[in-house]
């Protein structure tokens, strides 16, 4: 008898706890329906902060760069790039003068 009975309160308890939940999903007003639920739903705006993986940005009118300015840049760039070089190589050289630690004196 103690099991039979234990298994009738779980039943009815799940029988309980599952028609509350079904319920509460098919509740609804007399003017409402799901249909009008749909309609009633806001689309998403199409303006974002950030664009679309699929919109491309139009084509430029004119070229960022002419030619004469790509050139001018690159030399700008390929200077630089030599006095860095120039510069650490004689860091190097100053360093490899000193001792390894000059904080430390014997």
């Amino acid at each position: 008898m103690g099991t039979a009975c234990v298994n009738g309160r779980i039943t009815a308890l799940a029988a309980l706890l599952l028609s509350l939940s079904v319920s509460g999903c098919a509740t609804s007003s007399a003017d409402s329906s799901l249909m009008d639920a749909r309609a009633q739903v806001q689309a998403p705006s199409k303006t974002s902060a950030y664009p679309q993986v699929e919109d491309l940005p139009p084509d430029r009118e004119m070229p960022a760069l002419t030619a004469d300015e790509r050139l001018k840049l690159k030399k700008e760039l390929t200077a630089a790039r030599d006095r860095q070089t120039a510069a650490a190589k004689a860091r190097a050289a100053a360093q490899a003068g000193q001792p390894a630690n000059p904080s430390v004196q014997h």
